[in-house]
């Protein structure tokens, strides 16, 4: 269908630029004029060239990877924002672009910005960037474009990325912390191995002592560290890249993912995080008259965890045979059994996506309660850990002294 580039006033006088796509110019003006402009300027959009007028592409950096969600969720807050005020959606698009930083975001946007002149959909032009705009993104942009609701949309969609920016902080915060106590316990332990236990060695040796398990042991072990200290770096960079490999295939991601949530004291917070995802997902999903098979198919791809994932595809092939959803959703044995019946209530009365909601809000603050009691319980475990492991090395090493200190006194 042909595309139409308009220039018009609405009933403030306010200058109104756009795109519309019309069968012929004045099917275009009569469309315009319906939405309460007064048409001042209209010509026929030709298709967008993949060059411009000196034939030669637009020079941009070179990007890794995607986009920060923090950045994207300060994107969609701010376009919702503009279409509230009532701004084109491409005026909108090109005032981001032009205050985002260069970037993969930025680039995107102008991509975007391309796709809607040449005559293509929002939804459409974002899902030609999907390093920045996911299914899950581009899918509420289209029902939320079919229903006219976009503005609606877009605050749901902020809302759900903020709540997930939320959750994940609190996630990372709670990890952070046993983690930076482990690397800075491991260098003061390594320092102690490679340079303070073999001073002490050296002391043994002169005085031709006989050394306790304990002591040899600990000399053993400074050993080692002295003389393979260069792979001691390489060994959590040994564990990651084990894992990452472990995940390329499907059994091992499953295996990988049911011992994850499996693990003492972290496990618990973790599948609780996933829950909370999980749900607010397939919630937010609903909720905006995204297709159920769609729905069910972007959550399981944004699940994170392969056993959840399997589950919720489990249902989707249960619906396309006409069942329902609580059924595979029991027979998983994935899902608490309080998420299975309120999702079966849900379901029955017709209000799905509330349900889901409360879910997910009743575990993001399950999450909140875990974080707390984490950080509450880490501290004094890791304070007894340190304590036990130090106070073996200063005992390994004043065992060989006290018992030169005896011998020296008869």
């Amino acid at each position: 269908m042909p595309t139409f580039q308009f220039e018009a006033m609405d009933a403030t006088g306010a200058e109104i630029k756009d795109v519309i796509e019309a069968p012929t110019e004045e099917e275009a003006q009569a469309t315009i004029r319906q939405m309460g402009y007064f048409v001042t300027k209209i010509t026929a959009k030709k298709a967008r060239k993949k060059a411009d007028a000196g034939g030669a592409k637009k020079k941009r950096g070179f990007v890794f990877g995607g986009v920060r969600s923090r950045d994207l969720t300060t994107f969609t807050r701010q376009l919702s924002i503009l279409q509230d005020a009532g701004l084109p959606i491409l005026r909108s698009l090109r005032i981001l672009a032009g205050q985002a930083k260069a970037g993969r975001l930025k680039y995107s946007l102008e991509d975007t910005c391309e796709e809607i002149e040449a005559g293509s959909t929002l939804s459409e032009g974002m899902a030609k960037s999907p390093k920045c705009f996911n299914r899950l993104y581009v899918n509420m942009i289209k029902a939320g474009e079919a229903g006219g609701a976009l503005e609606l949309i877009l605050q749901r969609l902020a809302d759900f990325q903020e709540r997930s920016e939320s959750l994940k902080r609190k996630v990372k915060g709670a990890m952070i912390y046993p983690i930076v106590v482990v690397t800075v316990a491991v260098g003061i332990l390594t320092f102690i191995m490679i340079k303070i236990v073999p001073a002490f060695r050296q002391i043994f040796t002169e005085f031709n002592l006989d050394l306790p398990a304990m002591t040899e042991l600990l000399v053993g072990i400074s050993e080692w560290c002295v003389r393979y200290w260069y792979l001691i770096p390489g060994i959590p960079v040994t564990i990651w890249l084990t894992i990452k490999l472990i995940r390329k295939f499907r059994h091992g991601r499953i295996g990988w993912d049911q011992y994850i949530i499996k693990i003492p004291i972290f496990g618990n917070l973790i599948e609780k995080n996933i829950l909370a995802r999980t749900t607010r997902t397939l919630g937010t999903l609903v909720a905006s008259g995204v297709p159920i098979l769609d729905c069910l198919e972007i959550t399981a791809s944004t699940a994170g965890n392969a056993i959840v994932e399997e589950a919720i595809l489990g249902v989707k092939k249960a619906i396309e045979e006409g069942r329902t959803i609580v059924d595979p959703l029991k027979a998983s044995g994935v899902f608490p059994s309080m998420v299975v019946s309120m999702i079966g209530v849900g379901e029955q009365a017709g209000a799905l996506e509330t349900m889901l909601t409360k879910i997910a809000d009743f575990y993001e603050e399950e999450v909140d309660a875990a974080v707390g009691d984490l950080m509450t319980a880490m501290e004094p475990m890791m304070i007894v850990v340190l304590g036990v492991i130090v106070g073996g090395i200063v005992i390994s090493m004043y065992l060989p002294i006290f018992t030169l200190v005896s011998q020296l006194s008869k």
